[in-house]
C-alpha cells in the first residue's frame, strides 16, 4: 500500500523566504519535532545530488537515513528521497504566491514501505498527516515571528 500524505499551510512571508528556510536542511531541528539531528555527507548548500543524513524520533523509533536532493526549482520546489530502509520516501517542498506576500506552502511525503512497514502504513501515514501538520504550525510560527 502506497502512503501519500499532503498537507499544505499559508505563512505571512514572502515565498522566497518561506522556501529558503523551509529547505534548507540546517534548520529542520528547528521546525520539525521529530527530528533530532541533520548531517551533511556532501558539502553544502543544497544542489541536486546533495546527501543530507538525518535521525529522527517517529512512532517511539529512532530512524536515520539519508535524502538525496532530486530537484530543486529555486524558490518553488524542492525534492529530496531516500530509498534506505523498509520505508523509502519521497518529500516534496512547493511553495506558492497568495496575495499580499502571503506563501502557501505544500508539503507532501509518499512513499511504498515492505515489509512491517507496509502493514503498518494506514496507521503509519495518519501519524505523518498530524505531525506534518503540527511541524507547518511550527514553521509559521518561527517565520511569522
Amino acid at each position: 500500500m502506497a502512503v501519500d500524505v499532503l498537507t499544505t499551510i499559508e505563512i505571512a512571508r514572502p515565498r522566497k523566504e518561506v522556501f529558503a528556510f523551509a529547505t534548507d536542511p540546517g534548520n529542520a531541528t528547528a521546525w520539525y519535532k521529530n527530528i533530532k539531528a541533520v548531517e551533511w555527507e556532501t558539502p553544502p548548500p543544497a544542489v541536486v545530488g546533495s546527501r543530507i543524513r538525518f535521525r529522527a524520533q517517529f512512532l517511539g523509533r529512532t530512524l536515520d537515513y539519508t535524502y538525496e536532493v532530486r530537484q530543486i526549482d529555486p524558490g518553488r520546489r524542492f525534492v529530496m528521497a531516500t530509498a534506505q530502509g523498509p520505508f523509502p520516501m519521497e518529500t516534496t517542498y512547493a511553495c506558492d504566491d497568495v496575495a499580499d506576500g502571503t506563501t502557501t506552502l505544500t508539503l507532501r511525503n509518499r512513499g511504498e514501505p515492505s515489509g512491517f512497514a507496509a502493514v503498518t502504513a494506514p496507521v503509519m501515514a495518519l501519524a505523518m498527516r498530524r505531525a506534518n501538520q503540527a511541524d507547518l504550525n511550527r514553521l509559521k510560527a518561527i517565520l511569522e515571528r
